[in-house]
């Protein structure tokens, strides 16, 4: 394990490192929009490993275990514009309001950050800076795109939870989330049960929450878009086969969604 060496600047990355926003589709035209705060778990070079054990950044608290594959799968199969973040939540959570405390956790679950600990103002800044705002100033910056080119919107959420949180086992296989607006959630929740073999969520294993979430209040509830965001169990997410089985079960179902909203006319405007 190795912390961070004292740096002459402030930059935390450099023209090399791999830029933190990753995109799938751009040019998409379908309604649904996908991002996915938690894709990725680099660690830029200046801040060393974080004095974090590598094993430790293979864990759930490094980043969403399987989701990228079944984010990027899904962006694929569906033709949809997908936005993710391709640094670890330990940097800084790109889903978390930036007076939260986990936005740069001292302690995740039961394991201590040591390269987080005694950060200046200037270097809690400059992670923000580097990180965080490329990611959501491009989020905001394409909703802002196809609100001028006449086309709706709804934003999907990306995200995955562990089977166990401290030795209670969680018996869903997917969750579908929601603040103030449930109308897609309860859709999606719907179709979900239909299928007969799945135990869903409805705000579970988390709800969203102004304190504790920042894509779907920021993004979604301020620009009066329809959303959701969605959990995946990740055991059932870490072979490429779960992945591509979850990808193609979403890929219908929201397919079904998009055509009974046009039926009833009730496609969100633009």
């Amino acid at each position: 394990m190795a912390l961070p060496a004292p740096a002459d600047t402030l930059r935390l990355l450099e023209d090399d490192e791999v830029p933190p926003v990753l995109e799938e589709n751009p040019g998409s035209r379908s309604p649904f929009f996908f991002t996915c705060d938690h894709y990725g778990r680099l660690i830029p070079r200046a801040l060393g490993d974080l004095g974090v054990h590598a094993g430790e950044l293979e864990r759930h608290i490094a980043w969403d275990i399987g989701i990228a594959e079944v984010a990027t799968w899904l962006a694929k199969e569906m033709d949809v514009h997908l936005i993710a973040q391709r640094y670890s939540r330990l940097v800084i959570d790109c889903n978390r309001p930036f007076d939260s405390p986990g936005s740069i956790p001292l302690i995740s679950e039961a394991t201590e950050i040591p390269g987080n600990g005694g950060l200046t103002r200037e270097q809690v800044a400059e992670r923000r800076r580097a990180v965080f705002l490329p990611y959501h100033s491009r989020i905001a910056q394409a909703l802002d795109a196809r609100k001028a080119s006449g086309l709706p919107t709804i934003l999907v959420s990306l995200h995955s939870f562990t089977p166990v949180y401290a030795g209670i086992a969680r018996p869903w296989h997917i969750g579908t989330l929601y603040n103030r607006d449930d109308r897609l959630p309860h859709l999606l929740r719907d179709k979900l049960r239909l299928e007969g073999d799945l135990v869903v969520g409805d705000n579970e294993p988390y709800a969203v929450s102004d304190a504790t979430d920042y894509t779907i209040p920021v993004h979604a509830e301020k620009r009066g878009l329809m959303h959701t965001g969605i959990e995946i169990r990740q055991d059932l997410i870490s072979d490429q086969s779960g992945q591509h089985q979850w990808a193609e079960r979403l890929s219908r179902l929201l397919r079904e969604i998009e055509e009974g909203l046009h039926a009833r006319k009730l496609m969100p405007a633009e």
